[in-house]
């Protein structure tokens, strides 16, 4: 038996308003909703292949990290320093490789590390 990830998801409180953050801010794409009638999540896809989703939920909004590999992460953090809250500044990790992390307006920690 094989098992592998497929996507992760975050739990948001406002669909639109999230998937218009994930859009403008950090240039995100949505390439599919659910249920096509009236939808509550929506998934990103990069050009790597890997899917990153967001699911309307206002009971229990779950508070979750997840790390986004890229290519010129100083580059990315002076674009994106002073449009959120920041979690972690960009620094060099003990493991060679380079960081930070923010937040999105539910409180999902979002990090983006170059190795």
């Amino acid at each position: 038996m094989e098992i592998y990830l497929d996507h992760v998801r975050a739990n948001v409180s406002d669909l639109q308003r999230s998937i218009q953050w994930y859009e403008d801010t950090l240039g995100f794409n949505v390439t599919g909703h659910w249920p096509p009638e009236n939808p509550n999540y929506a998934h990103f896809e990069t050009e790597k292949g890997a899917i990153f989703a967001i699911m309307e939920h206002e009971e229990s909004p779950s508070r979750g990290r997840f790390n986004f590999k890229v290519d010129n992460v100083d580059a990315y953090w002076e674009e994106l320093k002073d449009k959120t809250e920041v979690v972690e500044e960009l620094f060099n990790t003990p493991y060679g490789s380079r960081k930070f992390t923010i937040k999105d307006m539910d409180g999902n920690e979002l990090g983006f590390v170059q190795l």
